[in-house]
Order: C-alpha cells, then sequence, then structure tokens
C-alpha cells in the first residue's frame, strides 16, 4: 500500500458523508436519507443548517472567498453544499487535491507556494461551489483583507477539519520525493500550522501522520493502533466501543461535533471497528451524522491503507477524473496508483 491510498480513502469517505455533513438529529437524518449505501446528491433542505443564525459579510476582495454563495447566509434550512452533486468532494478536500497536485508539480512542500495557491483559488470566483466555509477560512481571509501576510493570517483552530489536507501531502511527497518520517511529521506540521496553529490539531496530526507511516510498512490497523500511544484512546475501549451500537458511542459516549481531540478519537472508533472493511467504515462513519466529512478523512485514510478502495467508489468518485486530467501534465509521469 501507499500513501495514495490515505488520499483517495479520505476523499471516498467525505464524499460519501457530504450530503449528510452536520447532521446532529440523527432521526432527521434517516427520515432525509434512509439506509444510504453510496454516493448521494444532497437535498435542498438541511434542518439542522446553522446559516440562519450566521452572518459572512467579507470586507474587501481579499475576504470574499464565497462570492453570490453569501445571499444564502440568514436563510433557514441552507444545506451546506447545496450545490454539489452525488461523488463532489467538499471544500476542503477540494483543497486536498489542489494541495496534492502542487506538491507534485513543484517538486516537495513548499509553505510560501501553498500559501499562494490557497488564496488564489480560495479567491476565483466559482472555484468551489460550497454554501459554507469553515470559521478558519473566513478568519484567515479577514485578516488577509486587513494587509497581514499570508504567513501571519491562520487562527488557533481546533476542529478535526485542520488534518483534512495531512493525506493528501503525504500522497503528493510520496509521489516526488523521498524523505524520512520524522520529517514527513515536521512538514505535515508545517501545513497545519498554516491555518490550525492550536496544540490538539497539531498533536492529531501527528498521530495520524504516524499512524499512516506504520500503515505503510505493512502493519494491519489493529496492531498500529495498539502500539500508537494516542491521548483518549486504549484496546481496552477500542474492544468495548466495537460491541456497542455505533451511534451510542459517537454521540452519546462520544461527541459527534468537530473539537478535537474528542473527534479524532471517534473516527479510531470506527477504524478500529471496520479495519477490514472500507465500505462499512466511511458509511458507518457519515451515519454517525455531526462532522462526519473531516472525520471521514481520518477514517477512509486509515482504513484504505489496510483495505485499499472498492473500484466502484473510485469510479463514481467526480474527483477521479479531474484528477488524471492534471495528472497528465506533471512532470515524470507520475499517476495515482490504482487501489482496489
Amino acid at each position: 500500500m501507499s500513501f495514495q491510498n490515505a488520499f483517495l480513502g479520505s476523499l471516498v469517505a467525505d464524499a460519501i458523508s457530504m450530503p449528510v455533513h452536520w447532521y446532529y438529529n440523527r432521526k432527521s437524518l434517516d427520515q432525509d436519507y434512509g439506509d444510504f449505501q453510496g454516493y448521494c446528491k444532497p437535498k435542498a433542505f438541511h434542518p439542522d443548517s446553522i446559516l440562519w443564525r450566521s452572518s459572512y459579510i467579507p470586507h474587501g476582495p481579499k475576504a470574499d472567498i464565497l462570492g453570490i454563495q453569501t445571499k444564502y447566509w440568514g436563510q433557514r434550512g441552507i444545506h451546506y453544499h447545496q450545490f454539489l452533486e452525488a461523488g463532489d468532494n467538499t471544500l476542503n478536500l477540494q483543497l486536498a487535491a489542489e494541495l496534492y497536485r502542487e506538491t507534485i508539480i513543484n517538486g516537495d512542500f513548499d509553505p510560501e507556494t501553498w500559501l499562494n495557491r490557497y488564496a488564489q483559488v480560495m479567491l476565483t470566483p466559482g472555484w468551489h461551489q460550497d454554501t459554507y466555509a469553515e470559521e478558519y477560512h473566513r478568519a484567515f481571509f479577514t485578516n488577509y483583507s486587513k494587509g497581514k501576510s499570508l504567513y501571519s493570517c491562520g487562527i488557533s483552530d481546533y476542529h478535526i477539519g485542520g488534518l483534512s489536507l495531512v493525506p493528501a501531502l503525504l500522497a503528493g511527497m510520496e509521489a516526488v520525493v523521498q524523505i524520512q518520517p520524522s520529517e514527513q511529521i515536521e512538514k505535515v506540521l508545517n501545513l497545519v500550522r498554516l491555518t490550525h496553529d492550536h496544540e490538539n490539531t497539531l498533536r492529531a496530526a501527528t498521530d495520524l501522520t504516524r499512524i499512516l507511516q506504520k500503515l505503510i510498512q505493512g502493519e494491519s490497523v489493529r496492531h498500529t493502533l495498539k502500539t500508537t500511544p494516542i491521548p483518549g484512546v486504549s484496546v481496552r475501549l477500542l474492544e468495548k466501543w466495537e460491541n456497542m451500537d455505533d451511534r451510542d458511542v459517537v454521540g452519546n459516549t462520544l461527541s459527534t461535533a468537530c473539537y478535537l481531540p474528542e473527534s479524532f478519537v471517534a473516527a479510531l472508533h470506527f477504524a478500529w471497528k471496520y479495519h477490514d472493511d472500507f465500505t462499512m467504515a466511511v458509511l458507518a462513519n457519515a451515519k454517525a451524522g455531526g462532522d462526519n466529512c473531516h472525520r471521514g478523512v481520518v477514517v477512509g485514510a486509515i482504513v484504505a491503507m489496510q483495505t485499499g478502495i472498492p473500484d466502484i467508489l473510485l469510479k463514481k468518485l467526480r474527483m477521479m477524473e479531474k484528477l488524471r486530467c492534471d495528472i497528465q501534465v506533471m512532470p515524470n509521469h507520475k499517476v495515482l496508483k490504482r487501489v482496489i
């Protein structure tokens, strides 16, 4: 296996969760989508949407990352991803694909180059179709509009969305440069600090990288989780939770919300329980609701390193065609490895 599996696994898990992203009322989730078994187009109405009590007024062109989508803020029932199609990726994972390409094109990860590209795409009208952008994006570009340098625009954020780009970065570096595990961790932390400079996010990014590093050496998911010290996680708890209903574990015992470190622990529950079945892992995570897209990055990346990804999920992932087209112009004829 390779980090390409982790990257593709993160994309698939995000796209599976996208229509039910940030559903906190699981009864509403079930009523709206039933026992879904794959990619779905989101419904226009989202019963748990917070956009009705939110506002976003960009102060100048350097802060406008939503364009015409801002008109939906302040309205009730607006789905965060209302204009996406089945198999599409949310904003953070679109950025992950952008980082993957940039890393390969540049031959390595360079923070300044990435910051410039991040600003360029986010400020390009229509580059993404999401109606919602997380607080860290809004704060970053508000700071940018105030004249701060790109290096100084990030905030201290501890949402699990801060891990969204980690598998993409590892996969991009793997394709073009051979570096030691310690250097991989250093580059991951350099990336995460740009937008999520908080000890909880940095610790989770380190733990995720170490887990993926062990998996690429051929270790199993369960052996890796047994031998990797992670705050709030123990084999005893994982084994206990394995025999419980997923919605009791993630929703009652653990929160479905985005805050680290608890959201990372919730993701590891799904990775442990469904270590040998990628499809079940990403579906169970999605159906738990809450911030399932960003938990899914962790779940999908970890489990895909052991099992690979079913071909049908790759074929219907809309990002795959875009990646193939972009990879044609990359140096050294680097291509995504086929994973089954």
